[in-house]
C-alpha cells in the first residue's frame, strides 16, 4: 500500500450527473458467487478498516452496532463480533452468507423477515451478528434500527449508478448522531472500464451526503493490480473517506 504522496494525480470529472450505462442485474451478481467471480472478497481482511478501525469505533467503545452494507462473507464481520460489537450485514447471495458462517465456524439459525418476501435474516447463536439476505433496498431503520458505525467497502461502487441517491438516503436514514461511516470509493479511467466496481467521484459523494454529512477524506492509495491492467486501465486508486453527521444548529 502506497501513501498519498505517491499514487498519480488524478483529474476528476465535474460532471457528477454523468453516469455510466453499465447496469449490473440482481442474476448477474448471484452468477459472480456461483462462478466464484468474488476478486473483491479479501480472506485476509481489508488494510483500511484495520488502520482506521478506531475511527470506526469511536476511539475503542464498545457494544457498538456497525453495519455493513453489501457485506458478502466478510472477515470483519466476526472480527467486531468477537471484539463484542453487535454485526448487522445485508446481503443479496445466500450462499456468501452461509459460507461466512461455516467459514468462520459459526453456528447460526434462520429466521424469515415479516413484510419481505421470500427474504430471510440468518443470526449467530451467540447473538451479535445478523445477517439479511435480501436487497439492501428492501431494507429500512425500522428493520435493522440505526448504526454506531458504518463499514461501506465495495458496496457504493457496486450499485447501479443510477441508484445511489437511494442508497445514500437509506444509509442516512440507518446513522445514529454520533455514527461514523468509513467509506471506499474508487477512482480510474471510466473511459477505459465501465465497471463494476464503479468510478465514483469525490464530487458525487459530495452531492450524494454533503448535505447533511461533514466529508473527510482520510487516504488515496493506489490499489493498481494485474487484474485492472487487464481490464486495460493504467491506475486505480481507492479513497477513504469519513462521513459524520453536522451537529443540529
Amino acid at each position: 500500500m502506497e501513501s498519498f504522496t505517491d499514487v498519480p494525480r488524478v483529474e476528476e470529472s465535474s460532471d457528477i450527473g454523468q453516469k455510466q450505462d453499465r447496469v449490473v442485474t440482481e442474476e448477474e451478481w448471484l452468477q459472480k458467487w456461483k462462478m466464484r467471480q468474488i476478486g473483491f472478497h479479501k480472506e485476509q481482511g481489508h488494510p483500511i478498516l484495520r488502520k482506521y478501525l478506531d475511527v470506526l469505533l469511536l476511539n475503542g467503545r464498545s457494544g457498538l452496532r456497525i453495519f455493513f452494507p453489501l457485506c458478502g462473507k466478510a472477515v470483519e464481520m466476526k472480527w467486531l463480533a468477537d471484539m463484542g460489537h453487535y454485526v448487522v450485514g445485508v446481503e443479496l447471495c445466500e450462499c456468501a452468507l452461509k459460507e461466512f458462517f461455516t467459514e468462520q465456524d459459526l453456528s447460526y439459525s434462520e429466521e424469515t423477515i415479516p413484510g419481505i418476501s421470500g427474504a430471510k435474516v440468518f443470526k449467530s447463536t451467540s447473538g451479535n451478528i445478523s445477517l439479511y439476505c435480501c436487497s439492501i433496498y428492501d431494507l429500512s431503520s425500522t428493520i435493522v434500527g440505526r448504526f454506531d458505525g458504518i463499514w461501506d467497502r465495495g458496496s457504493l461502487v457496486a450499485i447501479n449508478p443510477c441508484d445511489r441517491e437511494h442508497y445514500a438516503d437509506l444509509m442516512l436514514s440507518v446513522m445514529e448522531r454520533s455514527c461514523c461511516y468509513l467509506l471506499v470509493s474508487v477512482l480510474y479511467d471510466s473511459n477505459k472500464h465501465k465497471g463494476p466496481p464503479f468510478y465514483v467521484p469525490e464530487a458525487e459523494i459530495k452531492s450524494l451526503f454533503g448535505k447533511v454529512c461533514e466529508i473527510k477524506c482520510l487516504e488515496k492509495v493506489d490499489d493498481f493490480s494485474d487484474q485492472h491492467k487487464a481490464w486495460g486501465l493504467d491506475y486505480f486508486l481507492e479513497v477513504t473517506y469519513l462521513l459524520t453527521l453536522k451537529s443540529v444548529p
